[in-house]
Formats: structure tokens, sequence, C-alpha cells
């Protein structure tokens, strides 16, 4: 992944394909992703997106980047595609176990998604002669899929539907372990550090990006083999993140506080 492609889609993917440093997720994190993965885009990239979104948007990808969620209802068939299940216990992903929904049609998850839609975008050098595909809505899918799959939970066991039957607290809330890990802990983070505010979010990790964590970055970029994304890569990331983090120490009924917040943050902030 190279400065040195030539078709602007592949610019798009892979700034969308960036595992963005939050793991996106509510409304917030998914905003967060994609305001940064917009502020990295060539300018070709930049111009492709800028063509592809409907001009009520006002080129803000951001705007636009819970929409795959509110459709779900409209696109009953696109469900499966915003997670993987896994084995309980087991903390490893495998494409060819996991990657399917529940009727067992194999690459109807989230994984099996990123690279679908990827190939799609991928037609639109030639799009000016006609497209078989509508590729705003594969620009949009995308841009969400990319976030929630680096939510841990979007990769979690299939028993308790990752994370969504265990019921806990969050301080005096009730709330879902999932529910904890798409928007508790950010709207928290939100509150206690940013004066509530996801914008201040946003660019405090985009300040991160070119400083602290610059030296990873060329590392968060490259998929192996020369491809153009590696959504089985970022999905095993997420289940080690899941077991490690997200399940650690949780039990039906935990109350989860400032141990729990203070000790994931930096989990939520920063993604590899």
């Amino acid at each position: 992944m190279t400065c040195g492609f030539q078709m602007p889609a592949l610019f798009i993917l892979i700034a969308l394909s960036f595992p963005v440093l939050i793991h996106g997720w509510g409304v917030d994190g998914h905003y967060i992703v994609c305001k940064i993965a917009q502020d990295r885009l060539s300018t070709a990239a930049s111009d492709a997106v800028n063509d592809l979104l409907p001009s009520y948007a006002n080129n803000n990808l951001s705007s636009l980047c819970s929409w795959a969620d509110h459709v779900k209802f409209r696109y009953r068939w696109s469900s499966p595609l915003h997670y993987i299940n896994t084995p309980d216990n087991l903390c490893n992903y495998n494409y060819q176990r996991d990657c399917k929904d529940d009727n067992g049609v194999a690459g109807r998850c989230v994984s099996g998604a990123i690279t679908n839609y990827t190939d799609q975008l991928l037609t639109y050098k030639n799009s000016s002669s006609g497209s078989q595909y509508n590729l705003t809505e594969a620009l949009l899918f995308l841009a969400h899929f990319v976030g929630d799959i680096h939510q841990p939970l979007h990769v979690g066991f299939t028993s308790d539907e990752g994370g969504n039957t265990i019921e806990v607290h969050w301080y005096t809330r009730k709330a879902n372990l999932h529910h904890v890990w798409d928007d508790s802990i950010i709207q928290t983070a939100e509150e206690n550090f940013y004066n509530t505010s996801v914008e201040e979010f946003a660019d405090t990790i985009k300040k991160n990006i070119t400083g602290e964590w610059s030296e990873k970055v060329t590392k968060w970029e490259t998929c192996s083999k020369n491809e153009t994304i590696c959504p089985d890569v970022y999905a095993s990331e997420s289940i080690t993140a899941a077991c490690d983090w997200a399940y650690k120490g949780v039990t039906e009924g935990s109350t989860l506080e400032d141990e729990y917040f203070h000790s994931r943050v930096p989990v939520v902030n920063l993604s590899a």
C-alpha cells in the first residue's frame, strides 16, 4: 500500500483500511474513524470520495459513517456483515471457520464484507461508463465496516453474541458489555477528558498519529504481500483484544467503574 497507486479508489481504501486507533462502534466512534480517514486522503482520493458522497453530505464522510447501522432494518441481509462470531474462549479467528452467517453462507461476516466492498470500489476508475454496483453505498458500507472490525467485541464469542447478552453496570447505569465498548467508554472519555467534544477526541488521536505514534504508522498502514487490505489481520487483532481486555475480569452482573475504564481507554485509543 504505497502512494504509487494510480486508481483513486485505492487511495480511498488505503485510508479507510488504516487500522485507525479507535475501535468504532457507536455514532461517536464511527464519526471519529471517518474523520481521521478522510483527513488523511490524498487529493485524488478526496476527489473520489466527494464524487461518491451524496450532495447533502457536503463532502463530510463522517456525517454518514453510521449509515450502515441505520439501514439494517431496510437491508436485513446486511446485519451479519457487521460482526464475526468465534468459538467461545478460543481467542483466535479463522476465516474459513468463522466468516459465515447463521445459515452457514461463507463470506457473510465483517471481514468478507470489507473484501467485497473493496472489490466493488476498485471498479471506480472505470465507473464513468457505468457500474453494476452502487459505489456510494459501497463506500459507506466499507467506511463503517472498517470501524466495526476494530471494535474487539465485533469479533467476539458466539454464545454471548459479542458481549450483547452479558448484562453489566457501567458505573450506575445498566448496560451490556457490547454497548460499553460501542459507546460507554468513548462517551465517558469525552466527558472526562474532551469537554464532551467528539471533535476534540478526534483531534487528539490525529495529533498522536503524527507525533507519539508516528513510528508505528508505517506498520499499521501496510498489509503483507502488497495486499490492498487485510481484514483477517484486523479480525485476529480484535479477538485478541476482546480476550485480553473486553471480556477479562467481566462476569454477568459486573459493575465496571474507574479501574476498568482507565485500563481500557488506551485500548480504545490505540489499536495495532
